[in-house]
C-alpha cells in the first residue's frame, strides 16, 4: 500500500502585478516526511508557504493538503495544518494561555479536549514558567515557542513552519531543532530556512527554491557531491537565474 501524499503543489504559480514571485511549483511529500525548504531571501519560500496554507490565492496551479484542495475547502485543510509563519501576529497583552484558549475556542475545540491539548503543547513547547506571563513582556525565544504552541494545539497531522528558528540564539535554535526532530515521528512537516546549518540536522530531503523555481529536490548528501560543502552547493543553485 503506498504511503498518502500529505503536501502537494501543482503548477503553483503567484504573480504580483508585473512581478512572478512564485513559477511553475510543482512537488509532493509523503506522510511522516520532513523537508527542509531552502532557498535565498526573496526567493519565494515565503509565498509558496501562504499558496500551501491557503493565506494567498494562486494566479495559476492548485495545492492540497492531507488530500483536500485548499482553495475548495480552507477549513477542511485548517483541521490537518498547523502552520507557524514567519513572525506570526500574537496578541501582547495576552498570555500564552489565554492566546491558546482563544484559538482553541475559535477552532471549536471541546472544553475537554482544549484543556488536554493546552496542558501537552505548554509542557511540549517549555511554556510553563511563562504561561501566565504577558506575550510582550517575552523574549522572543518564548514568542516563538508561543507561535509554535498554536500550531500545535489541535494536534494536525502536517505542519508548515516559516523559518521557525529566525531572531533566536545558538541555544534557542537548539531547542528548535531537537522538537522539530521529535514531532517528525508522528507529522508530516515542511520547514522553510535560509540557513544552511539547519538542513542537515533536522530533514532527509531539501527542496531549493531560487528565483521562484524549484532548483533541486533530492536528499542533503546529494547537495555534497564532488566534495561540496553546503555554502559551495548554495553558490551554485543561485549562481544563475533560474
Amino acid at each position: 500500500m503506498s504511503t498518502p501524499l500529505m503536501i502537494e503543489a501543482h503548477n503553483l504559480t503567484k504573480q504580483f502585478g508585473s512581478f512572478l514571485a512564485v513559477r511553475d511549483v510543482s512537488f509532493s511529500i509523503p506522510k511522516g516526511e520532513v523537508v527542509a525548504f531552502l532557498g535565498p531571501n526573496g526567493a519565494g519560500k515565503s509565498t509558496t508557504m501562504r499558496l500551501l496554507t491557503g493565506f494567498v490565492a494562486p494566479t495559476h496551479g492548485s495545492a492540497r493538503v492531507a488530500g483536500i484542495d485548499v482553495q475548495a475547502d480552507r477549513i477542511g485543510v485548517a483541521e490537518h495544518l498547523g502552520y507557524l509563519p514567519e513572525n506570526g501576529p500574537l496578541y501582547p497583552d495576552m498570555t500564552p494561555t489565554g492566546l491558546l484558549k482563544f484559538f482553541g475556542s475559535a477552532r471549536g475545540m471541546g472544553r475537554k479536549a482544549l484543556a488536554d491539548r493546552l496542558d501537552a503543547v505548554v509542557a511540549q513547547c517549555s511554556l510553563e514558567s511563562v504561561a501566565h506571563k504577558p506575550i510582550g513582556k517575552l523574549s522572543k525565544g518564548y514568542r516563538q515557542r508561543v507561535s509554535m504552541a498554536q500550531a500545535l494545539l489541535h494536534d494536525p497531522e502536517v505542519l508548515i513552519l516559516d523559518e521557525p528558528t529566525s531572531g533566536l540564539d545558538p541555544n534557542q535554535i537548539r531547542g528548535v531543532r531537537k522538537m522539530i526532530r521529535e514531532l517528525g515521528r508522528s507529522k508530516t512537516i515542511l520547514v522553510s530556512t535560509h540557513i544552511l546549518q539547519e538542513v542537515e540536522p533536522i530533514a532527509g530531503r531539501v527542496l531549493f527554491i531560487h528565483d521562484g523555481r524549484i532548483v533541486f529536490d533530492g536528499k542533503p548528501a546529494d547537495m555534497l557531491k564532488g566534495g561540496k560543502t553546503l555554502e559551495d552547493a548554495f553558490h551554485s543553485l543561485t549562481a544563475q537565474p533560474a
